[in-house]
């Protein structure tokens, strides 16, 4: 395993024992025996089968189809290489993450990131099997690793992932920096550049009149920027009352991790939590 991903486990593992600690990591309130058999299967499947058969393939198919591309931008710089990541990786995700809160089936296979009615690390990787093997930023980041950015993708994921993993813990590391007054022009600008557990959290509350709770917007994952510049963004400084999903009956461990191999039983299912009737 490459030490890049020794690293991401390590910041993993590092913020699950401070949730140990502070607010019981594998004991969440309102959780159901099914969370934890979605977080494991779906974690898993994804660090050791779709993430890294998607490379391999994008590798096979470069070799294949496009051998003289292998390598070509190698010798690209840090500064070079680093819009190309936030772009077609990191943007890209943006958009794919906003598509499916907009279209009833891709949220079907997205939902289950939402089901649970907690946050935490947990959920960091919890999404049906699908909608990772369909995510077009894991395919655009083989692409780059093809081109020869894989040196830069080892980093990026590390700086990506630590983000990721911190905005979805549910020990707000921004809370006490929010009370600091002399801080408060530096977290401005943090709150509007990357993903924190404030802008994050307001993305999986469950009640819309909640006024912490923007579960149509938010959808950064490394930068929040993207929300800034796209008109999704709602900063609030505080957190939900509550986590899940909103008018919507709870979805089965199969509708989970495999719709839509296992459907929905009725129309509602299928509807998307605040969208417009056009878009559910």
């Amino acid at each position: 395993m490459p030490i890049s991903n020794w690293i991401v486990l390590g910041i993993y593992v590092a913020f699950g024992l401070v949730e140990l600690v502070r607010s019981d990591l594998f004991t969440k309130r309102e959780q159901c025996r099914n969370d934890g058999i979605v977080e494991t299967i779906s974690t898993v499947l994804l660090l050791t089968v779709t993430q890294p058969s998607i490379i391999l393939l994008v590798n096979w198919l470069g070799l294949r189809w496009f051998p003289q591309y292998q390598g070509a931008l190698s010798g690209l710089g840090f500064w070079l290489a680093l819009p190309l990541f936030l772009v077609f990786e990191d943007m890209m995700q943006y958009w794919w993450h906003r598509a499916s809160h907009s279209f009833a089936w891709l949220y079907n296979l997205h939902r289950a990131h939402h089901n649970a009615r907690y946050m935490s690390v947990r959920l960091v990787y919890r999404n049906n099997i699908i909608y990772y093997a369909m995510m077009p930023s894991i395919w655009l980041s083989g692409v780059l690793i093809y081109l020869g950015l894989g040196w830069f993708y080892a980093g990026y994921l590390i700086v990506k992932m630590l983000v990721i993993i911190g905005a979805h813990s549910d020990v707000a590391w921004d809370a006490p920096l929010y009370r600091i007054k002399w801080l408060s022009p530096v977290m401005r600008v943090v709150e509007r550049t990357i993903s924190t557990p404030a802008t994050h959290h307001a993305h999986h509350g469950r009640h819309l009149s909640d006024p912490a709770v923007h579960y149509k917007g938010n959808y950064g994952n490394l930068l929040f920027f993207w929300d800034v510049l796209f008109g999704t963004a709602k900063i609030t400084r505080r957190y939900p009352g509550s986590y899940g999903v909103e008018n919507l009956p709870d979805a089965t461990l199969g509708q989970q991790l495999l719709w839509p191999i296992f459907p929905e039983n009725t129309d509602r299912d299928r509807a998307v939590p605040g969208a417009s009737p056009a878009a559910a």
